[in-house]
């Protein structure tokens, strides 16, 4: 059995599948088990799953029917071992020497749940984003989700988890934005999470994947999600900050913008108003119109843009 479980989904991705594996196997830090759940590739990725167990016995490969992205993580989830779980995902990798610091951490620090790390953002443009964190140290659902803004970065990757933490909780298949749905469960379990500088892991953006090509039926399950982690925040007293509310107010207007069905986000005033230009503006055309006027008028904003 291995400290680490790493689960890599594989799903149409031969160009770029060498490069995530390849990133993986020179790791310094060398206890890990790789689960490749390939799902249904109708390219080469099957075959060079295939060859890379052959190359390196830590590599195991699941051929599974098409199932989608949670599926395939979920398959993985139970087939792993180790006392720790993390996701790559096949068109993205992990910096060199990224694994070893941070097991050692969860080495001096044993009663981590969850540990995040250092994102790497490449855009089909060749612009690159850093996103740092702190080494910083929550022991609530609340205090990480909004003190890191979590809501920003709630993804799957680049994070460590203590494996236990999967033993009732699944990705939700046949959803999109799966990830929001399933870290706030992780978290509610959590009681110590970390964040670090150390590590980088590389997200290649994907000018085809479903945040760019989302339908507004897709965009209202992420403001759903989002309504319920902003509804549970307050039935427990804990009042989300503007910041949450200013996110949320994002995803409200894109929906509307694609769907027209009525905002589902509740009226509020913000007098958070220190941010980009365009933030601003929203907020205080919220702050004046209200949600359903503000939502209108952007619908309409949109909808001009998009004129031929």
């Amino acid at each position: 059995m291995s400290l680490l479980s790493i689960v890599i989904p594989v799903y149409r991705v031969e160009k770029t599948l060498d490069r995530c594996l390849q990133s993986i196997a020179s790791q310094s830090f060398a206890d890990w088990e790789a689960t490749l759940v390939d799902d249904g590739s109708t390219d080469n990725s099957p075959a060079l799953c295939d060859a890379w167990a052959l190359r390196d016995p830590r590599f195991k490969v699941l051929h599974k029917p098409n199932g989608g992205l949670s599926d395939a993580r979920n398959a993985g989830i139970e087939v792993a071992t180790g006392t720790y779980i993390t996701f790559v995902d096949s068109d993205d990798y992990l910096a060199a020497d990224t694994l070893r610091p941070l097991m050692t951490l969860l080495a001096e620090h044993p009663d981590t749940d969850m540990l995040e790390y250092v994102i790497a953002k490449t855009y089909a443009t060749g612009e690159q984003e850093m996103l740092q964190f702190e080494e910083q140290v929550y022991t609530s659902f609340s205090s990480y989700w909004m003190g890191s803004r979590a809501y920003q970065h709630s993804y799957a990757w680049n994070k460590i988890y203590r494996r236990e933490l999967w033993a009732d909780v699944r990705f939700p298949k046949g959803r999109v934005f799966e990830d929001i749905y399933t870290l706030p469960l992780l978290l509610e379990k959590a009681r110590c999470i970390r964040t670090t500088a150390l590590g980088a892991y590389h997200y290649c953006d994907n000018p085809q994947g479903i945040t760019h090509c989302a339908s507004g039926s897709e965009w209202n399950m992420l403001l759903e999600a989002h309504l319920r982690i902003y509804q549970q925040l307050q039935s427990k007293g804990e009042e989300p900050d503007d910041h949450y509310y200013l996110q949320m107010l994002n995803i409200q207007l894109y929906t509307y913008c694609l769907t027209g069905k009525a905002p589902q986000l509740p009226q509020r005033h913000l007098n958070w108003l220190q941010s980009n230009l365009v933030d601003f503006l929203k907020a205080s055309a919220l702050n004046l119109l209200g949600i359903k006027k503000l939502c209108k008028l952007y619908r309409t904003i949109c909808q001009t843009r998009i004129r031929p």
